[in-house]
């Protein structure tokens, strides 16, 4: 599959559910508290502006302004901006895709990518990386948010039983460090939440 059909795939997908998605996930961050811990701490980090790329609905961008950081939204899927505008209407969002990002060299202080590089393939995956270090600023801080495991898995149909075609790509903390490390990142701190579940989550921090 080309670059463009992924990409068109992921976005078609999204732009479908994307009334049930927000509703799934409005208050997802009020039952996670390790996630809310780890915004908090991004937070208390970061100096400047901040964008959460694949942000969906904006409940991250929200819950960042609300603890006031400077962020702004971007996501491939524009029935996800819509909402995102609705929701959030003094916060800037704005349709575009991690692969091509339309953002300056250095023009952020911090970058968030929660659960939205687990439909990047893998070879894909080295030059969107390479477009976080470019645009965040020395001293600027990413945070990234994961499925851990290993292999993807084709899905066709979620958040309300509607129609999808997106893989979803799991990855360990130790190859997504490296990856990150590749990309010109150091790591300052990783951790593993839900360990016990079926697929557990993991949280990186870099700059």
């Amino acid at each position: 599959m080309t670059v463009d059909g992924w990409l068109a795939d992921a976005r078609a997908s999204y732009d479908t559910v994307a009334e049930s998605y927000f509703e799934l996930t409005r208050d997802a961050l009020a039952g996670a508290p390790f996630l809310r811990a780890a915004l908090a701490t991004f937070a208390e980090m970061v100096d400047g502006p901040v964008a959460d790329v694949g942000c969906g609905p904006g409940h991250v961008t929200g819950h960042l302004r609300g603890l006031g950081v400077d962020a702004f939204g971007i996501d491939l899927a524009p029935a996800m901006v819509e909402i995102a505008r609705r929701e959030h209407p003094g916060a800037r969002f704005e349709v575009g895709s991690m692969t091509d990002l339309r953002l300056a060299d250095g023009s952020v202080g911090g970058l968030v990518a929660f659960w939205s590089l687990i439909h990047i393939p893998d070879d894909v995956l080295p030059a969107v990386l390479g477009h976080f270090r470019r645009v965040l600023r020395p001293g600027g801080v990413l945070l990234a948010g994961f499925h851990v495991g290993d292999g993807s898995r084709w899905k066709t149909e979620g958040y309300g039983g509607h129609p999808m075609r997106i893989h979803v790509h799991r990855r360990r903390p130790e190859r997504m460090a490296a990856l990150l490390r590749d990309a010109g990142f150091a790591i300052t701190a990783q951790t593993v939440i839900g360990v016990d579940e079926p697929v557990p989550g993991a949280m990186i921090f870099a700059g």
